[in-house]
């Protein structure tokens, strides 16, 4: 049985104060029995503050990306995976869409983060998901088999994504309000797990999918009551800790 996670990706937001009224505003307002795994991804200035500030709870805490270098070096701007550790930091995003389509990040760059996060003992969230008009085009699929592909082409890509979860966002719905119906998002979940399946049937089954694009209240119990979706990869909803909350529990 696998268990839901919903992630918080705060992307660039964030004040001192707003942090910790956020933090604590989740913190306060889980259920010790949610049944649920909850994690935030603040920007890399608030990892030190926001680890401090969940010390004891069950909130769990993630980066917004993580180098590929597996050791310090001449990387600038970049966090390592023992950077992140250093700090309680357990997760990190690998190739959200505006790390692929803003900053050119490509398939085998996302892979290479994968392997180091792994590697360096963080658990990367590895996000796959099609434009609109490759949507439009009928390539969803080919395109998700292709960014799954780079993993698993690896000499030990099964075992990577044994330690990762995948979040499947449709681009073009994301920060637009447009969402997925249920079914749709389902559909691609399947496919995902169907194309795992070709390599080894226990990663299919055992990897957390979970579905990100504009997941709010009102829709996150659909969503998440489909068979295939574990859980949410949050954005705008996650920066409103009674929103948040929500979706942390409609996934419960």
């Amino acid at each position: 049985m696998r268990r839901p996670l919903v992630a918080g990706n705060w992307k660039m937001n964030g004040t001192r104060q707003g942090v910790v009224e956020l933090i604590d505003g989740i913190k306060n307002g889980l259920d010790d029995d949610i049944g649920t795994d909850v994690l935030v991804c603040p920007p890399a200035l608030f990892i030190e503050s926001v680890s401090a500030r969940i010390e004891g709870s069950e909130l769990r805490l993630g980066a917004q990306n993580v180098c590929q270098a597996p050791v310090s070096g001449a990387y600038t701007g970049e966090l390592s995976a023992a950077m992140l550790l250093e700090f309680g930091c357990n997760y990190a995003i690998i190739a959200h869409s505006e790390r692929r389509h803003i900053y050119g990040e490509s398939d085998e760059l996302a892979a290479e983060r994968l392997s180091a996060a792994v590697a360096g003992g963080v658990i990367p969230i590895l996000c796959i998901g099609e434009l609109l008009e490759e949507r439009d085009n009928g390539t969803t699929e080919q395109v998700i088999a292709q960014q799954l592909d780079a993993v698993l082409n690896l000499d030990n890509g099964v075992e990577l994504l044994k330690k990762a979860v995948l979040a499947y966002e449709p681009v073009w719905a994301i920060g637009t309000g447009k969402t997925a119906t249920p079914e749709q998002a389902q559909e691609v979940h399947a496919f995902i797990r169907a194309h795992l399946a070709k390599h080894d049937a226990s990663l299919a089954e055992g990897i957390q999918i979970l579905y990100g694009g504009s997941v709010n209240a009102a829709n996150a119990a659909d969503l998440f009551g489909m068979p295939d979706i574990d859980g949410g990869l949050i954005g705008g909803a996650s920066l409103k800790a009674d929103d948040f909350l929500a979706i942390c529990k409609a996934a419960g």
